[in-house]
């Protein structure tokens, strides 16, 4: 069943049942009404009754005889009954009512009570004349309650089965105006595809959840397209950067064979076999790596690190690489609280992403100084690098984290625009966030920053981690 049937069958029952506790709810009231207003009368019919018992002018009692006669409406098998009452408990009976004794027993407590039997209610009422009480007692068939019961009954059921035809209809109207947006959007959805992603959703300026589902979606579409063409850019970079060296090595080998050299000729060929064979092998371990993060950034975290420790790991891996570096660690802010400084991670890709962050700085500033200043509290842990290199052009900044970019005054150093990226989503798995300024031919400063508040909730406090 499609959702425009479920939410009319929906609206239908919910009407249908709202109906019928109103209906209900409205037949109670009205038979309670009628019984309420018969009773009434038959309070009046027991005063001149009690009236023209108690009465000793004959002129008074045709006065009440004729009130009751033309001024009253009249009433149904009428009966009227006078019992003189002895004691407490003790009355003069009449044989032809034929009542509970519950009912003159009540009377008698309460002063009134009432009884009804196939439809014939029986009043009964105290009244006293001088120091000797009355039981005055008037029955009658209430013709109008039956008959106006019928009435409303009928009233009601084909009200209702007319009002649940209109509720069907009302409620394929309603399914119609919530579900025609919906269909709109499913429509708009299901023609777009790879080949058209900058296509887009009409945008709905209703502040209702509509608005806020095409919003989401084209917002959905934003994030798509720009997947897409990463990775489209990537794989294109990455068969280009995979195919030099591949083609260069094929290339010199072939040559190679063509005839017989000498030995400082095979040398040199080997050599640059290496030299392409090297750089093969280095750009297959850099996407091995960026891969191995995961494609939403993601990854388990297994340890706990202290975030100064791994710093200087990363400073002795730099020692072996560039024995000559001027990188400089400061730790002036780190706090007394050794605690501040432990983080949940995946030690050597963090490892890695600082390394590449902190080499990128020795390259691009001609190994000048670099500085590596860290500082912790309890709100975060902060890491700066900050080199004096080449900078970044304004118009490089954007594309930074895009694998296999390269600005323009960085092409002439060595490198294939993994470094960056592959730093950025290490970090971003470790809810950390990376900020880079820089001005050109000045320098650049890179900030790692992990808010306390967003890392995986560790006991850092009970870990066994060595100080």
């Amino acid at each position: 069943m499609d959702i425009r049937k479920k939410i009319t069958f929906t609206y239908v029952a919910l009407s249908s049942f709202s109906t019928l506790l109103l209906c209900i709810v409205v037949f109670v009231l009205f038979n309670e009404n009628n019984r309420y207003h018969f009773l009434k009368r038959l309070e009046d019919r027991a005063k001149i009754v009690a009236s023209i018992h108690f009465q000793n002018d004959p002129e008074k009692i045709r006065y009440y005889s004729e009130l009751k006669k033309n001024g009253l409406e009249e009433l149904i098998e009428e009966e009227e009954f006078v019992l003189k009452i002895n004691s407490a408990n003790s009355f003069d009976y009449n044989t032809k009512l034929n009542l509970p004794n519950e009912f003159y027993t009540n009377v008698l407590k309460t002063g009134e009570d009432y009884f009804e039997i196939n439809n014939k209610y029986y009043l009964g009422q105290v009244f006293k004349e001088g120091d000797q009480r009355y039981i005055v007692i008037v029955g009658a068939r209430d013709r109008k309650g039956p008959t106006t019961t019928v009435y409303i009954i009928k009233i009601m059921l084909f009200g209702g089965i007319g009002f649940v035809f209109l509720a069907f209809f009302l409620g394929r109207f309603l399914a119609k105006r919530v579900i025609n947006p919906v269909a709109r959007i499913t429509r708009e959805v299901n023609r777009i595809s790879a080949s058209n992603l900058h296509n887009r959703l009409p945008e709905v300026k209703n502040s209702d959840e509509i608005s806020d589902l095409t919003e989401t979606f084209n917002d959905m579409l934003d994030r798509l397209e720009t997947s897409f063409e990463i990775q489209a850019n990537f794989i294109n970079n990455a068969s280009h950067e995979l195919k030099t060296p591949i083609t260069t090595i094929i290339a010199e080998s072939e040559i190679m064979l063509l005839k017989e050299r000498e030995v400082p000729e095979y040398i040199q060929s080997l050599e640059n076999i290496y030299a392409q064979a090297s750089k093969l092998g280095n750009l297959t371990e850099s996407l091995l790596k960026l891969t191995q993060t995961g494609y939403d950034g993601k990854k388990q975290v297994l340890d706990i690190a202290r975030i100064d420790e791994l710093l200087m790991d990363v400073k002795s891996d730099l020692d072996k690489i560039y024995p000559d570096n001027r990188v400089s660690m400061k730790f002036n802010f780190v706090p007394k609280d050794s605690n501040l400084l432990l983080i949940p991670c995946n030690k050597p890709l963090l490892e890695l992403a600082i390394n590449n962050i902190i080499t990128n700085g020795v390259k691009y500033s001609d190994n000048n100084e670099v500085f590596v200043t860290l500082s912790a509290n309890q709100e975060m842990i902060k890491i700066a690098i900050n080199d004096i290199g080449i900078g970044i052009p304004p118009e490089d900044i954007p594309h930074l984290y895009e694998p296999f970019f390269r600005g323009k005054i960085a092409t002439k150093y060595i490198g294939y625009g993994l470094g960056l990226p592959l730093a950025s989503k290490i970090i971003r798995m470790h809810d950390g966030e990376i900020q880079v300024q820089s001005e050109q031919n000045k320098g650049t400063i890179v900030t790692i920053i992990f808010n306390m508040s967003k890392i995986k909730k560790i006991n850092l406090k009970n870990s066994n981690v060595e100080s």
